[in-house]
């Protein structure tokens, strides 16, 4: 049969590291096919797509044995302008495929760079945001949309060219439940007019009616190939024991709406009042309700990307001031200083957040229970990891190590912008659980998140934000 994409016992080892990220992988991809790779956080999923869109070993160095083939473009030989009219990618962190300021220029940008004449460019600038619904998103500056409108963006732009081939890494990780049935459509489409698409995937609920093929990797190995009848007749116990998330989130939901509630039953220690914020004046999130917190409690907050969460936790670590309203902390007005003293946030990019030359560094930073920095890193997973580089990690081993540190800290109030983001359903329970440990320490934990599983699973509370 005709294939697309073709590895035949594939190895590759990043430079400077003594363990092979992926080993003897042979697959083959047919021409309009949707598959998915899945499987534990670090598992070779990204460096696999990486061979797909040509940045590997040539952007990502390393050393690569076996062939991988896109069409007639082989891995380690093809130059990587030559897979830009095949392969379009969308990254599991989006801003660091951007190349522009605004998001109209970075729809255009594809077209520019192809040497497209501007009328075209234009008409195709428009076709492409009417087939993704992005009007409300154009001409905005990409400093100044939340982290799911990013990664939108990013993946219309990737559709500019009309590739062949559609390599989209954890394109969920932070995308509200209405964003991500948008998602489901737009890929629907694709496939139906013969693209061909690769998803490396944790979520599984969203995307079962589209996927033909799954595909397992473990420890940098291919184990596992289901087609989409297979995978759905798998037993729950099977795909827990392999870290895949569930397949139905039913009863996730009805958790969640019966959790949710504004206040705290306890006595609070944290009240937020008449609270208005944001950026600047023509860009408010009005009429914020009045919201407690308790110590003791984990709660969720959610609500759809560009609601303002991720902007709320800023102001409520004291990052930024509202424009209006107050902030109370044990009955007292909390001023910047007052609330950054007294929290700690985990944040969306974690890229932000590191620093040292080592995981074990990092996470000691700022640590007041530095004695506990092996059990940790235990819990999460991260004890074969100490002496790696931060930024030489998986993003799910990243966002890992940002909240190791904020465990150690001896901060009240913990606030943790989708911390599961990137996370196997393994990892993701490893989180919620060190969440009730902080709990049971009297912490008051404010949990960002687009997460179901994590929010009815693991969050006392829901704070449900909307328009």
């Amino acid at each position: 049969m005709r294939t697309l994409v073709e590895s035949n016992n594939v190895s590759f080892a990043y430079q400077n590291s003594t363990e092979p990220a992926l080993q003897d992988i042979s697959l083959r991809i047919r021409p309009g096919e949707c598959v998915l790779f899945c499987g534990r956080s670090g598992c070779g999923k990204t460096t696999f797509s990486r061979l797909l869109n040509g940045l590997a070993p040539m952007f990502y160095p390393g050393e690569l044995t076996g062939s991988c083939t896109v069409s007639d473009l082989l891995a380690g030989s093809a130059a990587i302008e030559q897979y830009v009219p095949l392969v379009g990618s969308v990254f599991q962190n989006p801003k660091t495929q951007y190349f522009n300021v605004d998001t109209t220029a970075e729809l255009a940008f594809p077209c520019e760079n192809s040497g497209m004449p501007p009328t075209a460019i234009r008409q195709r600038v428009q076709e492409v945001v009417a087939q993704f619904h992005l009007e409300a998103l154009m001409d905005r500056s990409v400093f100044k949309i939340s982290g799911g409108e990013k990664q939108r963006v990013a993946f219309a732009a990737a559709c500019m060219l009309g590739p062949k081939l559609l390599v989209l890494d954890e394109p969920t990780s932070n995308l509200d439940a209405g964003a991500i049935r948008q998602l489901h459509d737009m890929i629907a489409a694709m496939k139906q007019v013969g693209m061909t698409i690769v998803l490396a995937e944790h979520r599984l609920a969203w995307v079962q009616d589209v996927v033909d093929r799954y595909f397992f990797f473990e420890a940098g190995q291919l184990t596992a190939v289901w087609t989409a009848a297979d995978f759905a007749a798998l037993p729950e116990t099977t795909l827990q024991n392999a870290g895949l998330r569930a397949r139905d989130l039913t009863a996730c939901r009805e958790k969640l709406r019966q959790k949710t509630t504004m206040q705290c039953t306890g006595v609070p220690i944290l009240e937020v009042q008449n609270l208005t914020l944001g950026y600047h004046r023509r860009n408010l999130i009005r009429a914020l309700p009045d919201m407690s917190f308790a110590a003791g409690e984990i709660v969720g907050l959610m609500g759809h990307n560009g609601i303002g969460k991720s902007t709320l936790a800023k102001t409520l670590c004291g990052l930024m001031e509202p424009l209006g309203g107050q902030i109370l902390w044990e009955g007292k007005t909390a001023n910047a200083r007052t609330r950054l003293h007294k929290s700690f946030l985990v944040m969306q990019d974690v890229n932000y957040q590191l620093f040292s030359d080592s995981v074990r560094e990092e996470i000691l930073l700022g640590a007041a229970h530095p004695k506990l920095v092996d059990t940790v890193m235990q819990a999460l997973g991260l004890n074969g990891l100490a002496d790696r580089h931060p930024m030489s990690l998986s993003g799910g081993q990243k966002q890992r190590v940002v909240v190791a540190a904020a465990m150690l800290s001896d901060k009240p109030l913990i606030l943790l912008d989708e911390p599961t983001s990137g996370l196997d359903r393994g990892n993701m329970e490893q989180v919620g659980r060190l969440l009730q440990q902080l709990k049971t320490q009297g912490k008051t934990i404010v949990v960002i998140t687009h997460d179901e599983e994590l929010a009815a699973d693991w969050c006392d509370r829901i704070i449900a934000l909307q328009d």
